[in-house]
């Protein structure tokens, strides 16, 4: 898992930036449709946020400038393409190539996007698809979608304490679990 502390801070990081996208009804859909094994699309994006920060975190220390909330918007939207690959039909054999494109169309529709968004969510699947990043940032979710995608499918736990944080901070917002209840119980919120 990680050291707790570091982890508990990308978590509040995460949600700071993606709050809108993570409260949003559009996005907790992601959460009926599998990904990787039996994760979650939206415990993925989850994820790559995660792996994304931690990337940024080293690049910062050697002077690189990072738009961390477009960082972290661009990792939640990357796979908002909201529906089941793992369907045998015609159009999801090629999810690999074309989900991009959809994954922008269905985010740029629901969410205001920048251009550095834009470019996260059109180009993570490279070298799939030909045009290379144009952000740094952009880089950085597409390598984190790769390293979570392969602990994803051997089913190497690498996120779900930082899941379950996300999904705390969106009941408490959503009024959905009390804080009063959370002080009874306070092993279960660390």
């Amino acid at each position: 898992m990680g050291d707790p502390i570091k982890e508990y801070r990308l978590a509040k990081e995460i949600f700071r930036h993606g709050r809108d996208l993570i409260l949003s009804d559009e996005a907790q859909k992601m959460k009926s449709f599998t990904q990787h094994g039996m994760t979650s699309v939206f415990e993925h994006t989850v994820s790559v946020a995660k792996y994304s920060l931690k990337m940024a975190n080293v690049l910062e220390k050697f002077g690189a400038k990072i738009d961390r909330r477009s960082l972290v918007r661009g990792a939640i939207l990357h796979d908002y393409f909201l529906y089941d690959w793992h369907e045998k039909n015609e159009f999801h054999r090629l999810h690999g190539f074309t989900h991009p494109k959809r994954a922008l169309n269905n985010a740029s529709r629901d969410f205001e996007l920048n251009d550095v968004e834009s470019d996260i969510i059109r180009k993570h699947m490279f070298p799939l698809t030909p045009i290379p990043p144009k952000h740094i940032e952009s880089g950085l979710v597409c390598i984190a979608d790769k390293w979570c995608a392969i602990c994803e499918t051997f089913k190497i736990d690498i996120s779900s304490y930082i899941i379950y944080r996300i999904n705390l901070h969106h009941d408490i917002a959503r009024g959905r679990v009390r804080l009063g209840h959370l002080h009874q119980h306070k092993e279960n919120v660390i």
